[in-house]
């Protein structure tokens, strides 16, 4: 057993890893036809969709597109060899885990008991009878996940508008 267990914890070191990686992600990015910033950009999406559908319960952040520009000019302006070390530093830096916010933590535990007693207190009004029939089953979740998406979505115009 012993012997066992002390194989297990052998692995590929961190650097290693994470060059094998890059490796693989800059060989996946390499084979598309990369002659504008469309293709380029695709490309990054594409990479960032392999990453994400690999990882299941992870979500990685796309970069802006103003941050995928930059990079494309350096790597459009550099030599052959020069590219794939400034691709490699890109996702370095780019490849962050996504946080999930406070806003939207606190509006998804807050909601669910919102939606039960407006649902209760709509019951009592005449003109909205017709939301005694539905059920709290479809009700409350449709108000989280309708909470949720605006939340995210009021977040992401709110933010676009402070960096432009």
């Amino acid at each position: 057993m012993g012997m066992f267990m002390s194989f297990m914890g052998k692995g590929l070191p961190t650097a290693q890893m994470l060059n094998l990686v890059m490796g693989t992600l800059h060989k996946q990015f390499i084979e598309k036809d990369i002659k504008s910033f469309d293709d380029f950009h695709m490309a990054i999406l594409d990479i960032f969709n392999t990453v994400n559908a690999a990882l299941p319960g992870k979500h990685y952040d796309v970069p802006s597109p103003q941050e995928v520009q930059v990079c494309f000019d350096k790597w459009k302006a550099s030599n052959e060899s020069e590219k794939k070390k400034i691709f490699i530093e890109f996702m370095k830096k780019k490849v962050n885990l996504s946080k999930l916010d406070d806003s939207a933590l606190i509006t998804g535990i807050v909601t669910p008991p919102a939606a039960m007693a407006a649902k209760r207190a709509g019951e009592t009004v005449p003109q909205l009878k017709l939301i005694k029939s539905i059920p709290d089953v479809i009700f409350v979740p449709t108000a989280t996940v309708v909470a949720l998406v605006s939340v995210k979505l009021s977040r992401k115009m709110f933010l676009g508008n402070i960096t432009s």
